[in-house]
Parts: C-alpha cells; sequence; structure tokens
C-alpha cells in the first residue's frame, strides 16, 4: 500500500487521462468557505454527495416535469429527469474525457431550484415577486443559502456555475463539463417527455416528425444513443453534435413545444397550477405569521416577497396543493 490517498490517486487519473480542456478538481477556484479536506472524495464528488443527500434534492420526487399531478407511476418527475441528465452527461463526459465527477454534480443539482409545477409555478413566482424568478438562479440561492437551515452547501465554484448556466436561453457556464450538462438537459427532456405525452394521449408515435425519426431513430434509447454519439464524434472546443443530428434534435424539440407543452390539454392544467401558485403567494402575503420560523427570520433580513418566494419555490406540488385545499377550499362538516 503506498502512502497516496485515495483522494490523491483520483487527482493523479484525472490529470493522466483528462483532456487539457478539462476541468480538473485541483484547479478549481474552491469554495466561499474553506474547509479542512479528507482522504476519500475529491471537492467535485463532496459536492454531488451533498446535493444527492439534499432536501432539496429529495423534494423533487414530488415536482413534476411536464404533466401535473399525474395518475401512473411511470411519468417522469424532476428526480428522475435530473438522474436521467446526469447519466447521459456522465457517458457523454468519459466518451470525451471531461471531469465525469463534476459534469453528475452539476446535473444532479440542475433542477434543485425548481418551483414547485415547473415552468408554470417558475412564471408566477417571476411574475408576483418584485425579485423576479428563476430557477436556475433559485438553485445557486438554495445551495449557497437555503439548504441546510440557512448555511448551504457550500460548493465549489464549478458546480455552482453550471447550475446557473444549465438553462436554455441563459448564462453560458465557464467549463465544458457545465455546458455539456446544459446540452444533455434538452436531450433527457425531449425524449422522456414523448414517452409522457404518448402515455397520456396527447401524441402518437405515428405523429413524431418522421425526418426526424429516421435521422434520430424511432426508440427513446436509440434517439439518446444517436445524439450522444454523435456529441463525442463532434465535440472539442465546445459542446456541438453534427448538423444533420443537431438540426434534427431540435425539429423535435420544436415540435413538442407546440403540440405538447404549448397544447391545450397541458396548458389547462397548468393554468390552475399558476392560480394555486398566485392565489398561495397572496396568502403568504396577507399572512405573515403563517409562515415558518426560518422564514420569517428571512423576512426580517430580507424582506416578506424575499421569504415568500424561499418558501413557496422549496415546496414539492403535493404539499402546495395540500396548502391550497387546506387555505381555500371549504372542509364538509359532518351532521
Amino acid at each position: 500500500m503506498d502512502h497516496f490517498s485515495i483522494k490523491d490517486r483520483t487527482q493523479n487519473i484525472e490529470k493522466e487521462i483528462l483532456k487539457s480542456n478539462a476541468c480538473l478538481v485541483v484547479n478549481s477556484k474552491g469554495r466561499r468557505k474553506k474547509e479542512i479536506s479528507d482522504d476519500l472524495r475529491t471537492d467535485f464528488q463532496k459536492d454531488r454527495d451533498r446535493i444527492l443527500h439534499s432536501n432539496a434534492f429529495n423534494r423533487l420526487k414530488e415536482k413534476t416535469q411536464v404533466f401535473l399531478v399525474p395518475c401512473g407511476d411511470h411519468y417522469i418527475t424532476r428526480l428522475t429527469h435530473s438522474l436521467e441528465v446526469s447519466q447521459i452527461s456522465r457517458t457523454v463526459a468519459r466518451g470525451l474525457k471531461l471531469n465525469e465527477d463534476l459534469v453528475e454534480a452539476i446535473a444532479l443539482g440542475h433542477d434543485i431550484g425548481h418551483s414547485p409545477f415547473g415552468h408554470a409555478g417558475e412564471e408566477v413566482l417571476n411574475d408576483v415577486c418584485p425579485h423576479g424568478f428563476s430557477h436556475a438562479e433559485n438553485g445557486v440561492r438554495v445551495v449557497n443559502f437555503l439548504e441546510n437551515h440557512g448555511k448551504g452547501l457550500n460548493l465549489t465554484y464549478e458546480v455552482i456555475d453550471g447550475i446557473r448556466c444549465h438553462s436554455f436561453g441563459g448564462k453560458i457556464s465557464e467549463t465544458l463539463e457545465g455546458r455539456l450538462v446544459s446540452v444533455c438537459d434538452k436531450v433527457a427532456y425531449v425524449n422522456h417527455d414523448i414517452d409522457d405525452a404518448v402515455r397520456a394521449g396527447i401524441i402518437s408515435k405515428d405523429s413524431l416528425p418522421q425526418n426526424c425519426i429516421r435521422i434520430l431513430g424511432s426508440s427513446k434509447s436509440e434517439r439518446i444513443s444517436t445524439v450522444v454519439r454523435s456529441i463525442i464524434e463532434n465535440s472539442d472546443d465546445d459542446i456541438k453534435m453534427s448538423s444533420e443530428i443537431g438540426e434534427a434534435q431540435n425539429e423535435l424539440r420544436n415540435y413538442m413545444f407546440s403540440d405538447v407543452y404549448y397544447s391545450d390539454q397541458v396548458q389547462s392544467e397548468q393554468d390552475k397550477a399558476r392560480n394555486i401558485v398566485k392565489m398561495m403567494y397572496k396568502y403568504y402575503k396577507l399572512h405573515n405569521s403563517k409562515l415558518p420560523e426560518f422564514y420569517k427570520q428571512i423576512a426580517k433580513e430580507f424582506d416578506i416577497d424575499r421569504a415568500i418566494c424561499d418558501y413557496i419555490s422549496g415546496m414539492s406540488d403535493i404539499y402546495i396543493t395540500e396548502q391550497y385545499i387546506d387555505f381555500f377550499v371549504p372542509k364538509l362538516l359532518g351532521i
């Protein structure tokens, strides 16, 4: 047995096998608060574990992806989505010789700041809260402050950067690993949402754009494999696919927006969800005393809108619905 720790070996392996433009953990910009390191895990591995064991990550199992309060065990939740993004991202990272530990931490944490009811809830909070709201920036607030009773998770700069920059149309991550997760996020949700939409009867497999199916594959597994292979074969200084695969992926994504995400069936349910979030925000604005003590303290240190937004954004779909029923739906009295 030599004198190197397990962490030392991992860091040496990174130096030996990863690409020159990969993010080595020894080159990390570090944490906001310095910590005593251990001899088992690298900093990126510790970040992954902190996210995995956090309350916010655990609540993702009751935050749905597209279909609100679905009946059935097989619909995707934010938790299963995050696991899929992690697996796809790790496969690509290994093929590109990027830092798999960093990719895994970012992927597991990328949606940790999502509000209840997904983007419908996000839109409402952005409208009603004077501070604005985006799930990516809120993810940073969760890991920097809200988790661990106001202490945060004290993650490394690179993981926080990846969480902040994963969302489409937002900032671009400083690391290739962060940019990789952003791409794989879209690959994951487009393909698993197809299965959910077919299961819900919103679309049929035959209605999918046949040009995309011909290029990418007829099944979820085939399409993901095609895109993963293309990313590995075409990425160097940036994360990209071939023009043919990229165009087919974008066309399929556009189809999902027009025929699924913005469909009357989905939007009608999301309108109900938007109303729940809006009404709960108004309720707590009028009844500050109903907030838990932790959020009352936030109200004192920041303001009441910040506290309400923090509280509601952390709720699961089920919990906010139960709260809404408790506060706004009359209870039947036994006679």
